[in-house]
């Protein structure tokens, strides 16, 4: 059949997604953000650590359960059609290729950038940062459409990558700390005593938030993963798992590397500190070379979703021209048209992004945060998918169908109550933007249903 995408990637490709899309720029310095949030309270903060990883790893299970039953283009695109309906499962499509995706890609491709300019001791907010931004953009691009294999054992190589300097932290640093009395001394020493224990969690909760985003792209390779059935599931809850054991044990870590109160201090430094520390001057730049690698990894691993997003759709003959996005290339096995289109979203709210974030405000009140407000529409809209997953899925036990999929509910809801307390009035700006873009993408729904290879 023609316009199919080639069974390419094993479960070894399918871990480092769900592990090399999450772990990036994230894990460096919202552990300082998490401590002044707790003023500098080591066990309130790993908890938040733990909360929002436990909400990752329920999610995770629940699609896992539909992915053991549905193995079509695009997981979770699949998931929203078979559980909610055609007409859902298209929106949810839409939204994964215009909004979620291209928006968190292209916050990545700046944050990599900077990690650069701070290696070279250039501005991070200038000219020379934006242009390093969109080369990684376009060159993670390129080994994404001209070589999917390659891209796919880059995202293995660069997960392997990233977890040395954090595991590193993990097991030096909690060794020296225990040895010297830094650990027990951090863990049993408040900064800030003035701080409310419930605000300085929920505080907390909404700074780490962004450093578990992104696990959900993993489901889009679906169509080009052996045995998906079978491996996605596997991808999904593995990878969460280790992605919660690396982020606590690396925030253990840095408690025996560095006394709270620097940490706290020295801002998005601070890994570099802790680093310095164990490791000498020399050690504190190569947490920058492995900052740089890591968020590339994530890089290359969001872009892997983004460029198969309107082929997700147009395998339904479903959004605009889906005769165009359908076409796969005979020679890359790779959906040509639909990457194009993905590079330029991403291009585009790069450009948002900077007018919005980094320099004057450009769009007035609509100038918000891309990098966190999705998930609010985002959880919001795994909800009806988790309902229906109750509903329908009648062959399955209380614990899988009722009980993992309640958990998820409670979840999402709590995560988004937390991005709108976090955000206030930006959510509501960043609504109205959101419903005019699924307006356009109404516009475009106007095509009968189905596969039209079939």
């Amino acid at each position: 059949m023609e316009n199919q995408l080639e069974k390419r990637y094993g479960l070894s490709t399918a871990i480092a997604m769900v592990v090399g899309i999450v772990i990036g720029s994230g894990v460096f310095f919202k552990a300082e953000a998490v401590l002044k949030a707790t003023g500098g309270n080591m066990p309130l903060g790993i908890a938040a650590w733990a909360i929002v990883g436990l909400i990752m790893i329920i999610c995770s299970y629940s699609f896992a359960i539909m992915a053991t039953k549905y193995e079509k283009v695009n997981g979770v695109v699949d998931y929203a059609e078979v559980g909610v309906g055609e007409k859902y499962g298209y929106y949810v499509g839409w939204f994964m290729a215009t909004v979620y995706n291209p928006t968190i890609t292209s916050v990545l491709a700046w944050v990599s950038a900077r990690y650069t300019c701070v290696l070279l001791g250039w501005d991070i907010t200038g000219g020379s940062c934006m242009t390093i931004a969109g080369f990684y953009l376009v060159a993670i691009y390129a080994i994404n459409s001209l070589s999917p294999v390659l891209a796919g054992k880059f995202q293995v190589t660069t997960t392997v990558a990233k977890l040395i300097p954090l595991l590193l932290m993990a097991v030096v640093g909690t060794a020296v700390g225990l040895a010297n009395g830094m650990t027990v001394r951090n863990f049993s020493h408040v900064v800030d005593t003035g701080i409310n224990t419930g605000e300085g969690l929920f505080a907390s909760v909404v700074a780490v938030a962004f450093a578990y985003e992104g696990w959900i792209i993993a489901t889009s390779i679906n169509a080009e993963l052996k045995e998906a059935r079978k491996n996605l599931p596997k991808a999904l809850v593995l990878g969460s798992l280790i992605v919660v054991f690396v982020y606590i044990t690396y925030y253990i870590g840095l408690s025996g590397a560095v006394t709270t109160e620097a940490l706290m201090a020295s801002g998005e430094a601070g890994a570099k500190l802790a680093f310095q520390n164990l490791f000498g001057s020399v050690g504190g730049t190569l947490v920058f070379v492995f900052g740089i690698i890591s968020c590339l990894g994530t890089l290359n691993g969001l872009m892997m979703g983004t460029t198969r997003g309107m082929y997700a759709l147009a395998v339904r003959n479903r959004g605009p021209a889906p005769e165009a996005f359908i076409q796969v290339d005979k020679f890359t096995n790779m959906p040509a048209n639909s990457s194009v289109l993905g590079l330029l979203l991403c291009s585009f709210w790069l450009l948002y992004f900077y007018g919005a974030n980094l320099t004057d405000p450009w769009f007035g009140p609509f100038c918000f945060d891309t990098s966190e407000l999705p998930i609010v529409t985002l959880y919001g809209g795994y909800i009806p998918i988790f309902l229906m997953l109750m509903k329908k899925e009648q062959d399955l036990g209380i614990f899988k169908r009722f009980v993992m999929p309640a958990l998820s509910i409670i979840g999402c809801v709590f995560m988004v109550i937390a991005a709108c307390l976090a955000h206030e009035m930006a959510v509501a700006y960043y609504l109205i933007v959101f419903l005019i873009i699924m307006l356009i993408g109404h516009h475009f729904r106007g095509h009968s249903g189905g596969d039209v290879n079939q």
